[in-house]
């Protein structure tokens, strides 16, 4: 996570801080004063042409992106997925769940080539926590029918199925416009931060170099186009277990540093947990998202 989130928020997500904040510390939310709103979006050499900025959303802190369930509706409202270290309210705390608390945090969204199409408001934040995922999920005042005419900008797909390992994938940073590309190592057992532990979290090959300010970028497989993780952390320093220096934790206890190494938390189980309307419901048969 990278220091404080209020204040530190700048240094905290992923790159830039992480998450746990950001990027880790979580994987790291960005300084307020650093966003550059408009700056040229960049795109890694390797990353599949097929994946763009459309749909994403920079934050004031962090990047996120516009969300549906295989399930959803046209007419449903829309749900914009970050981390929940990227909260305008700070990192809740190990064991705390917020639902349905009412926001009108507002969010640019991008086009396909990372300029600005407009802007998106919340009306509230459906679900966030930093317990066993980091994740925030914000209902807004716009339905997908709403958005797409207005921007003609379609919503990402969240997959329903566990990612790969060994997969190729895509971190498109709406904050920074920049697409980093790398594939799926493997699985961390358990994450764990400073007080927060993450469940089965997606550790990332080298090459998805994250900053602050990319903490809550949609993980994109670009052979199906739809999102299997939200990047959240990383380990800056080399530090065990420590704000910005997630260690790794397996069945057994044994503890693994991996410096420089960049993390995301999986968003399949969140399509378990969302009902008609696009309602998280968290007692759906299957959902297994923490409660409050």
């Amino acid at each position: 996570m990278n220091r404080s989130l209020v204040g530190a928020l700048s240094a905290l997500l992923l790159g830039g801080a992480t998450l746990v904040g950001a990027g880790a510390a979580p994987a790291t939310a960005a300084s307020p004063a650093k966003a550059p709103a408009e700056a040229p979006a960049k795109v890694s050499a390797k990353a599949p042409k097929a994946v763009d900025f459309a749909g994403t959303v920079a934050l004031s802190n962090c990047s996120g992106s516009v969300v549906r369930t295989p399930g959803s509706a046209d007419s449903d409202p829309a749900l914009v997925l970050s981390n929940g270290h990227c909260l305008e309210s700070g990192f809740p705390g190990a064991g705390e769940v917020i639902v349905d608390q009412p926001s009108s945090r507002s969010f640019t969204l991008l086009t396909a080539s990372g300029g600005r199409a407009g802007t998106v408001r919340a009306s509230k934040v459906a679900y966030a926590t930093m317990t066993d995922t980091d994740v925030s999920l914000y209902q807004l005042t716009s339905t997908y029918a709403q958005i797409q005419s207005s921007y003609g900008i379609k919503a990402l797909t969240l997959s329903d199925s566990h990612p790969t390992q060994g997969s190729a994938i895509n971190v498109v940073s709406g904050y920074w416009k920049t697409i980093y590309s790398c594939n799926i190592d493997g699985f961390a057992y358990r994450l764990k931060e400073g007080d927060w532990t993450w469940k089965d979290s997606v550790r990332y090959t080298s090459a998805c170099n994250t900053i602050g300010g990319t903490s809550g970028s949609p993980v994109v497989d670009p052979a199906s186009g739809k999102v299997v993780a939200v990047n959240n952390t990383g380990n800056e320093d080399g530090g065990r277990c420590t704000l910005n220096n997630p260690c790794e934790v397996d069945e057994n206890g044994t503890v693994t540093v991996r410096k420089g190494i960049n993390y995301a938390q999986e968003t399949y189980s969140i399509t378990k947990c969302v009902t008609t309307g696009n309602k998280i419901d968290l007692n759906l048969a299957g959902c297994v998202l923490p409660k409050p």
